[in-house]
């Protein structure tokens, strides 16, 4: 099977920093791959690259076989990228409808508010209410529903389970098994949550000083301690 996303040689980074060094990825159609490491090691430069919010140094990136290396964030959006970003890149004075508007790419808003509330259904008494006025929980819920609501073929997670109680961890799991089930979404997730991770991705990889040092799929033996000595957990 052809790969997803195909990232090789990617070397990346802020000014003449590189952060990230010689990195190739893939990901295959409905495959979940969770990227882990400690912070400052290149995980969500990674993902700014793969979405053409940073400039490539050397290497390229592939979507389904078509060239994105040099596209730009919104090119690479209509083509079918989601991102659910560490920051909350939420509209903080428009209503939730009105973010979630934002998700429909020629669907009728009314299915995109429906399938936001299927996946947390709190939003939906809550269209009417302004984004800044929601939790830090709530909003990363809204910004997972609206890169959701898109049907991107491929969704970029950053570290969407931190500061979360363990009611909403389980809840973005069962969401995101849900849309892959349903709808065959790749997700790239970068995570902190070493147990979520594990539990839920077909494949991890760890990246350090901006290179994948390690990798394996689910259940494989001796997982934890393995990953453990680069986490420093």
């Amino acid at each position: 099977m052809n790969p997803l996303l195909h990232a090789v040689n990617l070397t990346s980074g802020y000014g003449e920093s590189m952060v990230v060094r010689n990195l190739a990825l893939d990901v295959a159609p409905g495959e979940i791959v969770a990227v882990l490491g400690k912070n400052g090691m290149g995980k969500t430069t990674l993902l700014r690259t793969v979405m053409g919010f940073l400039g490539k140094k050397t290497g390229s990136v592939a979507l389904d076989g078509k060239d994105i290396t040099v596209m730009p964030p919104h090119r690479i959006a209509r083509l079918g990228i989601g991102y659910v970003a560490q920051e909350k890149a939420l509209f903080q004075d428009l209503t939730v409808r009105e973010n979630l508007r934002l998700a429909t790419r020629n669907r009728p808003l009314a299915e995109v508010i429906e399938t936001a509330a299927a996946a947390f259904p709190f939003l939906a008494q809550r269209l009417g209410q302004r984004a800044g006025t929601l939790s830090g929980g709530e909003q990363k819920m809204l910004l997972m529903a609206r890169a959701l609501a898109t049907r991107a073929r491929l969704v970029l997670v950053d570290e969407i389970t931190e500061g979360l109680q363990p009611a909403m961890v389980q809840r973005i799991g069962e969401v995101i098994r849900l849309q892959r089930e349903r709808y065959g979404t790749s997700f790239l997730l970068i995570e902190q949550h070493l147990g979520f991770a594990l539990k839920l991705a077909d494949r991890y990889v760890v990246v350090q000083g901006g290179e994948i040092v390690l990798c394996g799929n689910r259940g494989e033996a001796d997982t934890n301690g393995r990953i453990a000595q680069y986490l420093g957990v």
